[in-house]
């Protein structure tokens, strides 16, 4: 399975409007942050990690043009503001996208998109989605040829999902992990987990905390994401442990998919 960032950035991206730090004025691409989702593809088949408030150039800069289904962490802005962007998907496959969630997360989806689910005749275009709700949350499921173990982390106060799939999870937004979710992502040779900032914040891993809990999972590799412009990439990169590194827009890697 085949793992490409589409984005790696903060709520805000980096640039950040108005900043003139050294990282928001930066020529490294690197350095250059959309908001955070990721890729998976597998036998021709496309699923896509959060749909990023960026996902029109994300999807443009991949040469995407199919995607078979979407996992959501959450129901906030920078995670599911793209979702009105896969209707070109669902004219070129003719066909809804299934949209997989908790009950919560899918709830605000349908408060946030209501034009979507709105019933009444319209001539506006608008995407064709299946909110397919996991009950329980971490109950796992089969879409698109992969099998996904969703599981808990939380964000701040609030829980919300992170997935499991094969040898390789994905974490965003998370603020801590039960021992019960470490212990659920046992094995693992790749593991993406944000790292906002270096000061703690309430709702979100900072650098210390992303990396202790790195160190608490195990995992042969490990990449951070939803990274703000606290960071420049090469410096950030010299300064984490060796097996694990900032994620950047764009790169990608293999996995194995199967556990």
């Amino acid at each position: 399975m085949k793992v490409t960032f589409m984005g790696t950035g903060t709520s805000v991206g980096v640039p950040a409007i108005g900043c003139r730090c050294d990282v928001c004025r930066s020529h490294d691409p690197m350095n250059r942050r959309t908001r955070t989702s990721a890729l998976l593809t597998c036998a021709g088949r496309r699923v896509l990690l959060d749909a990023s408030v960026d996902l029109r150039q994300q999807a443009l800069r991949e040469e995407m043009d199919s995607l078979d289904a979407v996992l959501l962490t959450h129901g906030h802005a920078d995670h599911v503001f793209g979702l009105d962007d896969l209707r070109m998907f669902n004219y070129r496959q003719q066909m809804p996208i299934p949209i997989y969630g908790s009950e919560r997360t899918l709830a605000d989806v349908r408060r946030t998109f209501w034009y979507v689910f709105d019933d009444r005749p319209d001539a506006s275009s608008r995407p064709a989605l299946t909110l397919t709700p996991i009950i329980p949350a971490t109950a796992p499921f089969t879409t698109a040829g992969l099998r996904v173990a969703p599981f808990a982390v939380l964000h701040g106060t609030v829980s919300i999902l992170g997935y499991r799939i094969g040898r390789f999870a994905y974490i965003t937004d998370a603020s801590d992990l039960s021992g019960e979710t470490v212990s659920a992502l046992a094995g693992l040779d790749a593991l993406v987990i944000n790292a906002l900032r270096r000061k703690p914040h309430p709702t979100h891993f900072n650098l210390e905390g992303a990396l202790a809990a790195i160190e608490r999972i195990g995992p042969k590799r490990a990449f951070l994401t939803h990274i703000s412009h606290e960071f420049d990439h090469a410096s950030l990169s010299r300064e984490i442990p060796d097996g694990v590194q900032p994620a950047y827009d764009g790169l990608s890697f293999e996995v194995d998919h199967t556990s």
